[in-house]
């Protein structure tokens, strides 16, 4: 489409006088610095795409979950993704847990009924089996941290909204021997990847873990919740950025619940309006 050129009206003749037509030259009028700084950006933009080439051949792109070669980085290929059994409605709308078959919107499972969680809602991308299991596995125990990013896109789709209307975003913390030990916090990983993909502000100083606890593996629904009673804490200058603010608890996995809901009533005696757990896997014995 043409658009004709209109003078600019002005009171001043040198005003006028100074203002220069556009001609065909796209560059017309442009100052010489703005010309200069065009021509950076594309040779910067070519340059980076260049490198992003060389290092493709060099370190070319494998699935996050078997290794086999894909199109491009951040992504698994067609046999891990078939296997990945991705959490999809229907399922109950507090503890995510799948149904075999559509009951309705708004159903819950008899384990929400019978026993209500402290936090208002649960969601996860998958089940923790196959490679759900395998990626887990190696961001907490093989230091692979590049995982995170993809991850947490996968949870920020599973949230449903929880994480965009959130005021702040919680990582379940591990104890300061702990994380020494492992030297980072698998869940303040996601956390920090959700932040960065939502805009939302990530609070790792609000809630701690005041006292160590044994590892959960291994121990029974009894045994998890007797080890996790009164683990956390919100700290004092994590109050302010608690209280009256709706939140989204980060973990890894889902098993019994223990953990989480431990969490979740720190945060809620802080004064937390609501709290959504959002984790990567869940586990799920038997589709109700």
């Amino acid at each position: 489409m043409e658009v004709e050129w209109q003078p600019v009206e002005t009171t001043s003749r040198n005003a006028a006088e100074r203002a220069d037509p556009p001609g065909d030259d796209p560059d017309a009028g442009e100052r010489p610095h703005g010309r200069v700084g065009r021509v950076r950006a594309a040779l910067v933009a070519g340059s980076l795409a260049v490198g992003r080439r060389a290092a493709d051949l060099l370190y070319p792109p494998v699935c996050r979950g078997c290794a086999r070669f894909v199109q491009s980085h951040a992504a698994v290929c067609p046999l891990c993704w078939a296997s990945l059994r991705l959490i999809e409605r229907p399922f109950c709308e507090v503890l995510g847990v799948p149904f075999s078959h559509d009951l309705g919107r708004g159903i819950l499972s008899a384990d929400a009924i019978a026993n209500p969680p402290p936090f208002t809602r649960l969601r996860s991308v998958a089940i923790h089996t196959g490679i759900a299991r395998d990626l887990v596995h190696a961001l907490k125990y093989t230091d692979r941290t590049d995982l995170a990013p993809m991850m947490a896109a996968w949870m920020l789709r599973a949230g449903e909204g929880a994480v965009e209307a959130a005021e702040a975003i919680v990582p379940v913390p591990l104890h300061k021997y702990r994380l020494w030990s492992r030297r980072f916090n698998q869940s303040a990983e996601l956390a920090r990847a959700l932040a960065r993909l939502s805009g939302r502000p990530m609070v790792s100083e609000a809630l701690v873990r005041q006292r160590p606890t044994a590892r959960q593996v291994g121990l029974g629904a009894a045994q998890r919740q007797d080890n996790v009673r009164g683990a956390f804490r919100v700290t004092e200058a994590g109050q302010p950025l608690v209280a009256g603010r709706r939140i989204v608890l980060v973990d890894d996995v889902y098993t019994t619940g223990a953990t989480v809901a431990a969490a979740t009533r720190a945060l809620k005696r802080a004064g937390a309006s609501e709290v959504t757990v959002l984790t990567f896997a869940r586990a799920v014995t038997v589709l109700i």
